[in-house]
């Protein structure tokens, strides 16, 4: 949903017309809301594009799922109801399954620049690449907050704790891997998290980061947290209608990749920031678990069964290997685990 405006002016006095001047704007949405930080973040990338390209784009940015479902946006940026789709991907496992792999490697990597790596350093980009253009768009790049955590009512002090261990899951992938680390994950809804652990039908929950839990008040209720997280570290992406992208010019397409990872960086140096100022506000209230190394190389083969069952299309198996290939070459996991 592109439009363009060509803008000629005339210098006054002179009789000489100034070079004309195209003007894009664009409509996006996201799924967070402006006070986050990551919403935050995204007005920068919005002032920094409209800043940098000196005027010529204007960004219409709908926060918090205003025109449509979160779950349907990159469905609406596809259709032209919206140019762009800043969400996560995990909303897109229906379409093919890779999608999770591109969103969330669940008991992969350890922090966000292992994964950033990864899509920069290690081949990812030119396999998500060609995912997106699979479905008409273009990524830009990712916003990760950071490693989540777990929450629980018990101490969660490695894999043998998570034994028979029930907590509230989000469905899909993360389901698959504790259950074969023995634990029993129950997929609740979101907005019965609270309820469902004050009455005691679970003993924890995963929701969010250490920071964003506090936020909630999930401290209010369970004492228990795993930190630094380790489990899942959700990467929203920023993804483009492939006909609008293509229908920019080459110094508006690196203005808006440049300020994209500028964007990235800078939302996972303030979330590392504000989840280790809850941590230490936390001090005394609640118990943190910080696994070893070698139990979250347990946990992690056992989140490698659950990839290889998911990973059910060739564009799924393709990124899990490449995601082995450039694990075993930072030494998360060993020559020959593929």
């Amino acid at each position: 949903m592109i439009r363009t405006t060509l803008v000629a002016t005339t210098a006054l006095g002179l009789g000489l017309a100034a070079a004309s001047a195209q003007e894009f704007t664009l409509r996006i949405q996201n799924h967070q809301s402006p006070e986050s930080l990551s919403g935050k973040n995204i007005a920068q990338w919005v002032d920094d594009v409209e800043t940098m390209s000196g005027g010529r784009v204007d960004i219409e940015m709908f926060y918090s799922s205003a025109i449509v479902k979160s779950a349907e946006t990159f469905d609406a940026a596809i259709s032209g109801i919206v140019d762009g789709d800043f969400t996560n991907a995990s909303y897109l496992t229906g379409k093919d399954p890779a999608f999770q792999f591109v969103s969330d490697v669940m008991g992969g990597y350890e922090t966000p620049w292992q994964f950033y790596a990864w899509l920069y350093e290690g081949g990812g980009m030119e396999l998500t690449q060609a995912l997106y253009e699979e479905y008409g768009m273009y990524l830009l790049g990712w916003q990760i907050p950071g490693p989540e955590s777990l929450n629980a009512s018990v101490p969660l002090t490695g894999p043998e704790d998570l034994k028979d261990w029930k907590f509230r899951s989000p469905p899909g992938m993360e389901t698959m891997i504790f259950e074969t680390l023995g634990a029993s994950p129950i997929v609740i809804d979101f907005t019965e998290v609270f309820t469902s652990l004050e009455t005691g039908i679970i003993d924890g929950a995963d929701v969010s980061n250490v920071s964003t839990n506090r936020s909630m008040g999930i401290y209010d209720l369970v004492k228990h947290t795993t930190y630094p997280g380790f489990h899942s570290m959700p990467a929203d992406h920023f993804s483009i209608n492939l006909n609008v992208w293509n229908g920019l010019p080459e110094d508006i397409q690196r203005i808006m990749e440049v300020a994209a990872q500028k964007n990235s960086f800078r939302t996972t140096l303030d979330y590392s920031v504000d989840i280790q100022n809850a941590v230490n506000e936390l001090q005394g209230e609640v118990t943190f678990h910080d696994w070893s190394e070698e139990d979250r190389a347990t946990f992690r083969e056992g989140a490698r069964q659950a990839w290889s069952e998911f990973a059910t299309t060739e564009q799924a198996k393709a990124l899990v290997d490449k995601h082995l290939e450039f694990m075993n070459e930072i030494g998360l996991v060993t020559t020959g685990a593929q």
